[in-house]
């Protein structure tokens, strides 16, 4: 093997740790929150030691704040790639919706972190300015989304952008962080995926019905 290659492969072997540690901190986080989750379990998650955590990472609260970054950047960069701006207002807002429900449905890291973080009233999320930035990208192509729809007389005047995505977001968000006290307290099970289709139908029609989108 050549010097080159020996480097390429400590390289890869590099990124792999890296990434099975922080694959293993969003599931610790996400089980046992930040006060209960010790390096060592994540350690153990990993497949590696303690010591390599702090390499990377530096320490239990670095980690945390990786796994928190990842989970939030992750959703706005999926967003970003929906490209709305170049929908029909209409089917851009559908398109939202749609995609906000199913993210929250195929990554339960983020519900698990985002649960996690507001134990402790958003203390970490706080140090993450890039997180309140690419929200703030959101929210401004949603207020084109409307402000497009309103024009093309597919939208009624008067909605806030913001007022709108918290309720997307809670609609397509509640049945999974609450899932257990919700499935025991009504007898159905909110993870199960007829019910989580209908739900996301539900939650569309809601959507655009209240934006007084034209049929």
């Amino acid at each position: 093997m050549t010097v080159a290659e020996e480097k390429q492969n400590i390289r890869r072997d590099a990124v792999a740790t890296k990434a099975r540690i922080l694959k293993a901190g969003l599931a610790e986080f996400g089980a046992k929150g930040y006060g209960g989750a010790r390096t060592d379990g994540i350690a153990k998650r990993a497949k590696c030691n303690v010591r390599m955590l702090y390499h990377y990472f530096g320490g239990k609260q670095g980690l945390y704040l990786a796994c928190l970054e990842k989970v939030y950047i992750h959703i706005r960069e999926e967003e970003q790639r929906l490209n709305l701006g170049a929908l029909p207002p209409k089917e851009a807002l559908e398109k939202l919706v749609h995609f906000t429900f199913d993210h929250m449905r195929k990554n339960s890291d983020f519900v698990h972190m985002a649960v996690a973080e507001n134990t402790m009233r958003g203390k970490f999320v706080k140090e993450l300015p890039q997180v309140a930035k690419a929200a703030e990208n959101l929210v401004t192509a949603i207020q084109d989304i409307l402000a497009r729809g309103e024009k093309e007389c597919q939208f009624r005047a008067g909605i806030d952008a913001l007022q709108l995505y918290v309720s997307v977001l809670s609609l397509s968000y509640l049945h999974l962080s609450n899932r257990h006290t919700l499935s025991a307290t009504y007898g159905q099970d909110m993870a199960q995926k007829d019910w989580l289709d209908e739900r996301r139908d539900h939650v569309t029609e809601m959507v655009l019905v209240f934006c007084g989108a034209k049929s």
